[in-house]
């Protein structure tokens, strides 16, 4: 076998990170929309701004500003063109954000034939493949009435936002497969739909073009395509990854495997293999001891085409625990011809290196340490992926140690609200007294009772529960199930001295007094400020579209003035409608009429919307809407 000569171009060990460490990945190609050139000639219904505004509540009151980076669809009886990229794709990996007019219809089709939905689906309680996200029906006008329409697929929920919202799609995609004389061996799939951050698609085959494709026939490229001939719709951040259909591949593995104390990896060389012998993937066979064990693989890497490899080898962790911080699980490193690329030293627990190699193979080792198995080892002991050059990232092993399979254990909130404690993974944090809320609409919420912060919203289903119920729970974090907008996790009342003061992190005067639950299973917790009292009540609305937040407060003769804080973020803005979009249109904030706001700057690029909080009658009650 011939090996081929390869240079490294740079090599970069990642710095130890405060948790969990985390992967690298190449950048996306980006769409440039500070012009119209990566685009076919359009009709005028397209045009590029530097934002647009649609009115959650009146359809066609759009307005735009003057500017680049935002792609807008206006269509009329005149100019209602679709728009196609120069550029035309196989398989990729594509990444958009979008925002829909009210009631408005479009949609992006992959090779200008597959179409994925882009529809004011806000609120939809059972989506079909018509609404936002779902992958649109094929269609056969000789087939019988009621039947023209076949194979569509809807997404698996809907967690639409409302109009005038920026929404995010991450869609994979891989193009149907031909033989040397162009007939097509395998169809079309959606490996993965992202909608908001959650998956509504795996795996879905579409067998040809979908209604209203640009193109009926199928082929191994095609443009990327935005329909233009239905509704108002803005995109922007367009980027993608393209791929060819050759991967890398290994062949040709042998494993020396190792046991006992070793404290680095060229400790193996003093240590007698337990084990020799060929393995048709990389993964861990000693005799089963639990801790303390390590292995040599050899073998032989095969790249599709030369060019620029990234290589990452990531360690699973060690959970923190009373004795020792979380830390890796042991050392690794990587060799490719003969030259070492990737270190692990046990303290950083992952790594990359940017790899020249030409095509063809090249003589592979990965040398690994492991302190602990047994059920540290939940997930894969080690990760080693790689992607560049056309290839997908893609994970070359399999788990060292099987794990046996086990389904997602699901809280859902299908007729009445559902109350579930349990840890939190808030901004990077373990958040250990918390209570999240699920409701009928796909509307939930998380409070933390030990400092009365209010974490979390999200649309979609309500809480998996695996990490605290299955095995040892070792965790014990409920995860949410839906499109998450994290808060700042900060107290929602604070004593001022005065309208400067800068808003606490915490609430010294805080003491939680309990929660009542209504009728209908709402919870409203109640707790002290100092001498004020606080009840504090979430109820959802409008089949879901809306997060009322009810405070209600009985003051006591404190120091300073009590104020609400709404929101925080990077951007408050206030709109036409007299909402208040925030976090660059994240989300909405609904006030009552009579509210008069503060908008202030906090610094470091941070701004807060603040309501003061003023008794009549012995008490005082603030009450704003979240729309999402």
């Amino acid at each position: 076998m011939r090996y081929h000569s390869f240079s490294i171009l740079f090599f970069l060990v990642l710095t130890a990170f405060t948790g969990m460490a985390q992967t690298r990945e190449l950048p996306n190609t980006t769409v440039s929309l500070q012009n119209m050139e990566a685009f076919r000639p359009v009709a005028e219904n397209w045009q590029l701004t530097g934002d647009v505004y649609y009115d959650l509540k009146k359809a066609g009151k759009g307005k735009i500003e003057q500017g680049t980076g935002v792609l807008v669809n206006d269509p009329s009886d005149k100019n209602k063109d679709n728009l196609l990229t120069k550029m035309e794709h196989g398989d990729i990996e594509l990444e958009l954000d979008f925002m829909m007019d009210k009631g408005s219809n479009a949609g992006i089709y992959l090779q200008g034939r597959y179409e994925v939905q882009l529809f004011d689906s806000w609120g939809v309680q059972n989506p079909t493949s018509a609404d936002c996200g779902g992958i649109y029906e094929r269609w056969d006008e000789s087939r019988p009435d009621g039947r023209k329409g076949f194979e569509g697929h809807a997404p698996a929920v809907n967690v639409s936002k409302a109009p005038g919202l920026w929404q995010h799609y991450k869609i994979v995609f891989r193009a149907p497969r031909f033989n040397g004389q162009g007939q097509k061996t395998e169809n079309a799939v959606f490996v993965q739909v992202i909608h908001n951050g959650v998956t509504i698609h795996e795996n879905v085959e579409v067998t040809g073009p979908t209604r209203a494709a640009a193109f009926q026939d199928e082929q191994p490229l095609g443009p990327l395509m935005i329909q233009g001939d239905h509704g108002a719709v803005a995109i922007r951040n367009i980027s993608y990854k393209s791929f060819g259909t050759e991967p890398v591949t290994l062949t040709g593995l042998t494993l020396k495997a190792y046991e006992g104390e070793a404290k680095d990896l060229a400790a193996l060389n003093n240590l007698t293999p337990v084990r020799e012998m060929d393995i048709r993937a990389l993964a861990h066979q000693g005799s089963g001891t639990k801790d303390q064990f390590g292995g040599r693989i050899n073998g032989t890497i095969h790249i599709p085409t030369t060019g620029e490899y990234l290589f990452n080898l990531k360690l699973n962790w060690i959970p923190e625990d009373n004795n020792y911080p979380e830390r890796p699980n042991g050392a690794g490193e990587l060799t490719i011809g003969g030259k070492k690329v990737i270190t692990i030293d046990g303290e950083h627990g992952d790594a990359s290196a940017m790899v020249q190699l030409e095509a063809g193979e090249h003589p592979i080792e990965l040398s690994y340490l492991k302190n602990f198995g047994y059920w540290y080892a939940q997930s894969n002991d080690f990760t080693l992926t790689v992607e560049g050059a056309g290839v997908a990232r893609t994970a070359l092993n399999t788990p060292l140690r099987a794990v046996d399979p086990v389904g997602a254990i699901m809280v859902l909130a299908d007729t009445r609200p559902v109350m579930l404690r349990s840890f939190i993974e808030h901004n990077g944090a373990k958040r250990t007294h918390t209570i999240s809320v699920g409701e009928p609409g796909k509307a939930n919420y998380t409070v933390d009772l030990g400092t009365g912060d209010f974490l979390q919203f999200w649309r979609g289903n309500f809480m998996e529960t695996t990490p605290m119920w299955h095995g040892r729970g070792e965790s014990q974090l409920g995860v949410p199930m839906g499109s998450v907008i994290e808060l700042a996790g900060k107290p929602s009342l604070a004593f001022l001295a005065d309208g400067s003061a800068a808003w606490p992190d915490s609430n010294a005067a805080y003491n939680y007094l309990g929660y009542e639950v209504d009728k209908s299973g709402r919870p409203a917790f109640k707790y002290n400020l100092g001498k004020a009292s606080v009840r504090e009540e979430f109820e959802v609305s409008e089949e879901g579209r809306k997060l009322v937040h009810t405070l209600t407060v009985v003051p006591g003769q404190e120091q300073g003035e009590m104020w609400c804080r709404v929101a925080e973020g990077s951007e408050i803005k206030e709109l036409p409608n007299g909402l208040y979009a925030i976090n660059d249109k994240e989300y909405l904030i609904e006030l009552p009429r009579r509210a008069k706001p503060v908008i202030r700057n906090t610094g470091q690029n941070r701004k807060e919307l603040l309501l003061p909080v003023k008794a009549k009658n012995g008490s005082a009650e603030v009450a704003y809407n979240i729309v999402w």
